[in-house]
């Protein structure tokens, strides 16, 4: 199991010192919001790509991923009943999906709750299109598109690890699976999180993972114990990325980083 930071947490660092800070603290790889590039960063064009690559390569360091995929630009949904406002919006997934690949991801994420709220079960109609879109998208680059379940009120569409995994089922492409955020299955899944990672993981449409506390602090600054969790992961023959997704950065985002890498490296040690 590798360790990832989602890079938001120190995005007021120029790239390269976010990468060489990573590899300075242990991780391996970042997971990288492509709002922290600008809202077209979909679109990014090759030399800034390839920079983004130098960078990685000279700290040792991978873009494990990719996530917060429509938060920029702004008015993005792939719910939306306009046309116009949904093609743009599978038109960004997409490009996210070539610029993960470009740049040496594994997975994508797709999260962004606003982005995909629905009233009506033709919005839920118009989610899946999209996502069927992004998965053909993703199979072709060779890198896996994650739906991940969130939790309400913020999320009102796929909160649960078997919602999304009748999603998956139904669009029946070997590139699209489900991943777990722990913040969100702590709240919404019926037992315990390292229950449900036994429970999710062998009808193998679980791809990814990202560690949070349900006070939205890293793992580790929190009441959630995590010793559970890596015992789960480990026992169900998970090899992939760990990613780190606090949403509060307490007293900063390079100390926040430290800290979790430091809490959850020792829970590894002991598996």
């Amino acid at each position: 199991m590798k360790l990832s930071l989602c890079n938001e947490v120190i995005r007021e660092l120029p790239f390269e010192r976010q990468c060489g800070l990573a590899a300075g603290l242990g991780y391996r790889g970042l997971e990288i919001a492509p709002f922290t590039f600008g809202d077209d960063a979909w679109r990014m064009p090759a030399a800034k790509r390839a920079e983004i690559r130098r960078a990685c390569s000279e700290s040792g360091v991978a873009v494990s991923g990719l996530h917060w995929l429509l938060a920029a630009p702004a008015g993005l949904s792939i719910t939306s009943a306009d046309r116009g406002v949904w093609q743009r919006s599978v038109d960004v997934l997409r490009g996210s999906v070539d610029l993960c690949a470009e740049l040496g991801g594994a997975y994508l994420v797709h999260g962004s709750p606003a982005q995909r709220r629905v009233s009506d079960p033709s919005d839920a109609r118009r989610a899946e299109e999209a996502w069927a879109q992004a998965a053909e998208a993703a199979r072709k680059a060779g890198v896996v598109y994650c739906l991940e379940p969130l939790a309400t009120p913020d999320c009102n569409f796929i909160n649960t690890l078997a919602e999304a995994g009748e999603v998956v089922r139904r669009i029946g492409n070997p590139a699209f699976r489900t991943m777990v955020d722990t913040l969100a299955a702590s709240l919404m899944e019926p037992e315990p999180v390292a229950d449900a990672i036994r429970r999710v993981m062998p009808t193998g449409l679980m791809a990814h993972i990202q560690l949070n506390d349900r006070n939205k602090r890293g793992p580790g600054q929190g009441d959630d114990r995590f010793a559970p969790v890596i015992g789960a992961l480990g026992e169900t023959g998970y090899d992939g990325w760990i990613a780190m997704e606090p949403f509060v950065y307490e007293p900063d985002g390079a100390t926040c980083a430290a800290r979790m890498i430091g809490y959850v490296q020792g829970l590894l040690e002991q598996a």
